[in-house]
Parts: C-alpha cells; sequence; structure tokens
C-alpha cells in the first residue's frame, strides 16, 4: 500500500452526520483533502459543511440513503462535477442491531445487510473505474473489532462486519493490478450515537467500557492508517486482545462471552 499525502485527497464520506463519519470528514479537512459527503440527514450535513467551511476546506454534499442507487450515482456525479475523479472512497455508513438473533426478524437482518454490505459494495462497483483514473487511490472500509470475533446479540450485525472483512481481503487482491489500495479499519466499542440508532435497541448492549473510543480518535488513527500506507487496523488494546485471544484459543472465548455477555 502506498504511502499518500491528505492534501488535495478527492474523497467520498458515507455516513457524515455524526460520530466517526463527522470526525473523519473533519480530520481530513484539517488535511487538505476535498470532500464529497453524505447521509440521510440534512440538517447535519449542513452543519458538517459549516464546520468545514469554517476549515476553508472544499466539501459537497449528497442527501440521500446509501441504500439507493440514486445516491450511489448522485456521489460519483458529484466527485466528477466538483473535482474531475475521485481518488478515495471511504465507505462508513452503518448501522447496529441488539438482541438475540431467534428473537428477531427477517427484516432485521436484511436492513443491517443492506447498509453496511451491499450499499457499500455496489458503491465500491461503481468507483472503481472513476478510481482507476485517481491520484493514489484507495477504499477505506470501516469495519469492526465484531468484524474478527463474533459476540452474542449482535449476530447480524457481527456477520455483516465479518462480510465486509473478508470482501477488503479478497478486493485488496483484485484490484493490486489497479494500484487501487483497500484499508480495512475495526474499531472497539465508540461513544457515538450508534447504539441510539440500533435495531432493537431496547435490548441491553453489550460493551466494554475499556475499549471505548471517540469518533475523533477512531477519525485520526484511520487517517494516520490512510497516510501511513496500511493495509488494516485494529484500533484498541482491548479489540486486539479479543481478537488474539480468540486465535490462541477459541473455547474459552466462547465460555467467556456465553457466561458475560
Amino acid at each position: 500500500m502506498a504511502r499518500r499525502s491528505i492534501r488535495g485527497m478527492r474523497t467520498i464520506v458515507t455516513g457524515a452526520s455524526s460520530g466517526i463519519g463527522r470526525e473523519l470528514a473533519l480530520e481530513l479537512g484539517r488535511g487538505g483533502a476535498k470532500l464529497i459527503v453524505t447521509a440521510r440527514r440534512a440538517e447535519r450535513l449542513q452543519d458538517l459543511l459549516d464546520a468545514l467551511s469554517d476549515l476553508q476546506v472544499e466539501a459537497h454534499a449528497v442527501v440521500g440513503d446509501i441504500v439507493e442507487p440514486a445516491t450511489r450515482n448522485a456521489l460519483l456525479d458529484a466527485a466528477e462535477e466538483h473535482y474531475g475523479g475521485l481518488d478515495t472512497v471511504i465507505n462508513n455508513a452503518g448501522i447496529g442491531a441488539l438482541g438475540p438473533f431467534v428473537d428477531a426478524d427477517e427484516e432485521r437482518l436484511r436492513r443491517i445487510m443492506e447498509v453496511n454490505f451491499f450499499a457499500p459494495l455496489e458503491l465500491v462497483r461503481l468507483a472503481v473505474p472513476m478510481l482507476r483514473g485517481g491520484n493514489r487511490p484507495l477504499i477505506v472500509n470501516v469495519g469492526s473489532v465484531l468484524g474478527h470475533r463474533g459476540v452474542p446479540k449482535k449476530s447480524e450485525y457481527c456477520a455483516s462486519k465479518f462480510a465486509m472483512h473478508g470482501f477488503s481481503d479478497a478486493l485488496r487482491c483484485e484490484l493490486a493490478a489497479d494500484g487501487i489500495d483497500v484499508l480495512l479499519v475495526s474499531p472497539s466499542t465508540t461513544s457515538s450515537e450508534f447504539f441510539d440508532n440500533a435495531i432493537g435497541k431496547e435490548a441491553r448492549a453489550t460493551t466494554f467500557g475499556w475499549t471505548t473510543m471517540s469518533p475523533r480518535a477512531v477519525a485520526r488513527q484511520a487517517v494516520r492508517a490512510i497516510q501511513r500506507g496500511r493495509h488494516e487496523i485494529i484500533l484498541t488494546l482491548g479489540g486486539k486482545l479479543l481478537v488474539w485471544l480468540d486465535r490462541l484459543c477459541p473455547p474459552l472465548m466462547n465460555r467467556l462471552l456465553a457466561r458475560f455477555s
């Protein structure tokens, strides 16, 4: 993966109205990136554009749901219209779900997979032809440490992030000949609106406070990884311990999660 400068990097950021997406846009803007930001909430996007304007960052917004083909097409059209091309796509938009799998319905599973997996993949499919002409082109997929180890009561979310993990690994190899890099960012629990917006949020969320990060801290590490040419990052010590303990002794991890989750 090539080292790169943020300055002038023509970038799409999805899920940019709050949390990690908003902080990614601000952090990239401080570094001189040129941004196309998208989310469903127009007021929140306008607040972000105002903040970016205060930083003298060039940015444009596309309001819409990333699961809609029209929104994805509008993002590519905006990149072409305003910047004449595209260097980076950051797939950050996502949604969670809480509660036992057997107590939920098919709609919950399908909504999670549409937002967290199918929509970002289709955005990538649309973006690759434009990225081939970009400057040190890059796809950043915001996954989760739960894409490395599943936990109870987040089964659909874990499934979507495992799928994104596998897709990122495969895509990285497929696009190597085109010079397009792929970075997978795997945060742990983040202090954002994730649980407020989760499907089934009445269920008790299983979180590990010692792994919690602020959205700004996640964004800073993600941007640093972009600059340094990383392929994958797990952001917290707790997340790394979860992954490595699972690799070293899966039966022990299964017992711990079954007992304490």
